[in-house]
C-alpha cells in the first residue's frame, strides 16, 4: 500500500489526468469551477465498482449538490476501457485514467495497492481552496458510505 491517505485538511495533491474522452483534466482547473469529488476505485467492469458508480449516475445531483461540485472518477484503467465503460453504463461524470505512469495520483493520495497494481475505495471532497473538506477509505471489497459527504458538500 502506498503511504497515508490524504486526510481532511490536507493540501489535496493536484494532478492532470486523460478523461474516457482523451480530455486532459487538472484538479486546480476543476477546482476553479466549484468542489470536486474524486471517487477512487480498483477497475471497471467489477461488481462493486459498477453498483458505486450507477448509484452516483442515478443521483448525480445529490452528489454534485445541484451542480456546485463535480464527481471524478479515478482508476488504474487505460482510457480506451474507461470510454467504453462510460458508454455501456451511460456515465456522464468524468473517469480519469491513471493508468501511466501505474497508479501516480493513486500513490499521491496513498490509495494505490501496488500489490494488486490498482486504487483502492478511497473517495475525496475537495473545496475549492485545495483542501480536503471530507474523506473516506474503504478496502477493495467494501462498498463505501457516503452518509457524511452531503453534509461535507453542504458545509463548504
Amino acid at each position: 500500500m502506498s503511504e497515508a491517505p490524504v486526510a481532511v485538511g490536507d493540501t489535496a495533491p493536484d494532478f492532470t489526468l486523460r478523461n474516457q474522452n482523451g480530455e486532459e483534466i487538472t484538479l486546480a482547473e476543476q477546482l476553479g469551477q466549484g468542489p470536486v469529488l474524486l471517487v477512487f476505485y480498483p477497475f471497471a467492469w467489477s461488481g462493486i465498482c459498477t453498483g458505486e458508480l450507477c448509484s452516483i449516475r442515478d443521483d448525480l445531483a445529490g452528489y454534485t449538490g445541484d451542480g456546485a461540485a463535480q464527481v471524478l472518477a479515478i482508476s488504474c484503467d487505460p482510457m480506451f476501457t474507461l470510454r467504453a465503460w462510460a458508454d455501456a453504463e451511460g456515465y456522464t461524470f468524468g473517469l480519469l485514467s491513471d493508468f501511466w505512469p501505474h497508479g501516480a495520483v493513486a500513490s499521491d493520495y496513498g490509495v494505490f495497492d501496488a500489490d494488486s497494481g490498482m486504487a483502492i475505495r478511497g473517495t475525496f471532497l475537495i473545496g475549492t481552496d485545495g483542501k480536503v473538506a471530507w474523506s473516506q477509505v474503504n478496502g477493495p471489497g467494501q462498498a463505501r458510505d457516503f452518509a457524511g459527504y452531503r453534509d461535507a458538500l453542504a458545509a463548504l
